[in-house]
Formats: structure tokens, C-alpha cells, sequence
């Protein structure tokens, strides 16, 4: 028959059982929770519907490259900022040794004027050449982004200054005729219109942001990314 001191020693052998098959199930169900977690989330990845692609007027925007390519790439840009600034002289160059000239990809133009007035009228005039020459809105373009000045200095973007940059750097355009269509906002409705859809549809929150065959791509800098972008769009086409 065993004494007190033993079955107190019985009863905490018991309590102390129980409460390691406690732990051993809450453990158990803790882990399974967790693997279902983790089970659902990687179904919800899995098979998460893919962005729908935008639907684009591309054949009323400028062009860089074929317009038979697979992978169309649209910029949204303003003239008046320094990252669209940095894209055109670092990235646009990679994009279109490694794409546009291979005929893998073409680039288009829409403007996102969301700065200030400078905005507005040089995409005014990029406008004004592109309906002039769609190859020499692509150099008027290079020589914007080369030329632009200070995004804190207020009003260099003048009539003026954008008919001279033409001149100077030999855009080949009917000079009177691009003067003419600053100064009377030919195209005002057309880059009106470019930034509604990019802030609109595109949902664009920076400036330069693209889209990938109608597809929004935000880390525009990162080329080991884009280059990634553009090569499953390239699959899938």
C-alpha cells in the first residue's frame, strides 16, 4: 500500500504526462495549422489570375523598333524628370541594343505630365514633331531629356526653347510648322489623353513606369528584372 509521499509523486508523474501530451498536441497542431498555412498560400500564388492586359492604341503612338515585335513596351514619361531623364540615357539603350534592333521588342511613347507647366509644353512639342516624323520624334526626344534642365527651375520649357532645340539639334521638321503647334496646343487633347490613361487606367504613380505587352512593370531600373519581364513576355507570345 503506498503512503502519501508516494502517491503525491504518482499524481505529479500523472500531471506532468498529461501536460507533455498537451504540448505534444498543441505542437502537432500548430505544425499542421502551419503546413496548411503555407499549403494555401502557395495555391493562392499558384493560381491567382494574372493581371489583364491594357488595351493600347499603339498605332497612334510613337515607335521605336517593328511594330510586328512580340513584346510591345510602353514608357510613360515626363519630360521634366530626372529619372525619365536617367531611363533614356542608361536603360533605353540596353533595352534597345538587347531588343528593339533584334526585333524582339518595339518601344511607344505616352507622356505623364505630372510636374509642372515645363511638362505640359514639351510634350506638346514632342507631340507636334511626332506628327512630323515618328524617326525624328525619337531623336526630339533624346535631345529633351540631354537638354533638360533643373527640375526646381520653373519655365525653361518655352516655345522658344523648344523650337531652337529643334534646330540645333537638326530635328528635320518644318521649324514654322512645330512653332505654330506650341504656341496653338495642336495636340493638347492627344497628351491630355496620355496622362488619363496612365494615371486613370495604368494607375501610374511615377514617372518612368512601362507596361509590358499592356501589363504594368514598375522597377524600371532594375535591367536584370526587366530583361526577366520582357524574356517571359517573349514566351508567352
Amino acid at each position: 500500500m503506498q503512503n502519501k509521499s508516494e502517491i503525491k509523486l504518482s499524481n505529479k508523474a500523472k500531471r506532468e504526462q498529461e501536460k507533455k501530451k498537451k504540448q505534444r498536441r498543441m505542437q502537432i497542431i500548430m505544425w499542421t495549422t502551419g503546413v496548411v498555412v503555407i499549403a494555401l498560400i502557395a495555391v493562392a500564388i499558384i493560381f491567382q489570375p494574372k493581371a489583364k492586359p491594357l488595351e493600347v492604341a499603339y498605332d497612334q503612338l510613337p515607335i521605336l523598333g517593328k511594330a510586328e515585335a512580340p513584346v510591345k513596351i510602353v514608357e510613360f514619361g515626363d519630360y521634366k524628370c530626372p529619372s525619365c531623364q536617367y531611363f533614356s540615357q542608361n536603360i533605353m539603350p540596353l533595352l534597345k541594343t538587347d531588343y528593339i534592333d533584334t526585333g524582339k521588342a518595339s518601344l511607344y511613347f505616352m507622356n505623364d505630365t505630372i510636374i509642372y507647366q515645363d511638362s505640359t509644353t514639351a510634350a506638346l512639342a514632342a507631340q507636334a514633331v511626332f506628327h512630323q516624323s515618328n524617326e525624328e520624334f525619337w531623336k526630339y526626344y533624346d535631345a529633351l531629356f540631354k537638354n533638360q534642365k533643373a527640375e526646381e527651375q520653373s519655365i525653361w520649357a518655352t516655345p522658344d526653347f523648344l523650337t531652337d532645340l529643334a534646330k540645333s539639334a537638326g530635328i528635320k521638321v518644318d521649324y514654322d510648322k512645330l512653332r505654330q503647334d506650341i504656341d496653338n496646343q495642336t495636340y493638347m487633347d492627344e497628351v491630355t489623353e496620355h496622362t488619363r490613361f496612365a494615371q486613370n487606367d495604368a494607375k501610374v504613380t511615377a514617372t518612368p513606369t512601362l507596361l509590358i505587352n499592356g501589363v504594368k512593370f514598375e522597377d524600371v531600373f532594375n535591367y536584370e528584372a526587366l530583361k526577366k519581364a520582357i524574356d517571359s513576355a517573349i514566351g508567352e507570345s
